[in-house]
């Protein structure tokens, strides 16, 4: 008999010369298995990371309210030197007031910027912000687009500030010689009329 096999046949046992279909197709089945599973693997890892977000505490509009405790004197005697106008710096607070952000930008001299970041003895954000830059803009600035609440002011020596409100914060502003002076914050207005009864240029 004939070792010649009919055609079409393959004897059993017979290795497939290289570069055939058969591995190929193989190779890519495990390829496509492999960037399947990655692919799940990045989804898992996704879900994980999105169940964590949840359920730890957090809040994308909580006040800059910081722990730790800065000094403002020598930022606040420099400022004054520096300045086109008085700086306010508050006098008098008291311990349980504690500053936590202070900054001060005069490389544009249209528009030099003060301010000063404070957690209250309630434990509530307020700060003063000055300017002699564009009043309106300044104001929709600090406190995050809030607007005049009609004819409302606030008393603080005898003289009225202009009450803002609607924005992230409540503020009262005070415009004199082409400055302006804004306390704000998320406290009740007692807060923002001892801060503002406080500052001294």
């Amino acid at each position: 008999m004939s070792d010649v096999p009919f055609p079409g046949t393959r004897r059993a046992g017979r290795k497939r010369p290289w570069g055939t279909i058969g591995p190929v197709a193989a190779d890519k089945r495990g390829g496509n298995k492999t960037v399947r599973d990655l692919v799940l693997s990045m989804l898992v890892l996704g879900v994980v990371v999105y169940l964590i977000y949840l359920f730890i505490p957090h809040d994308s509009k909580a006040d800059p309210v910081k722990t730790e405790t800065v000094g403002y004197s020598v930022e606040l005697q420099q400022a004054r030197r520096d300045a086109p106008y008085p700086v306010a710096g508050p006098e008098g607070l008291g311990a349980k007031w504690r500053a936590t952000s202070v900054t001060y930008s005069g490389s544009d001299r249209k528009n030099v910027t003060w301010h000063i970041g404070f957690v209250d003895p309630d434990q509530q954000y307020a700060a003063v912000e000055q300017t002699n830059g564009n009043a309106a803009a300044f104001i929709a600035q600090v406190t995050l687009n809030g607007h005049r609440d009609g004819d409302r002011t606030l008393p603080v020596h005898g003289v009225g500030w202009t009450y803002y409100t609607g924005g992230r914060y409540h503020a009262v502003a005070r415009e004199q010689n082409g400055v302006t002076t804004v306390v704000l914050g998320t406290g009740p207005d007692s807060r923002l009329q001892q801060l503002a009864g406080a500052l001294k240029s």
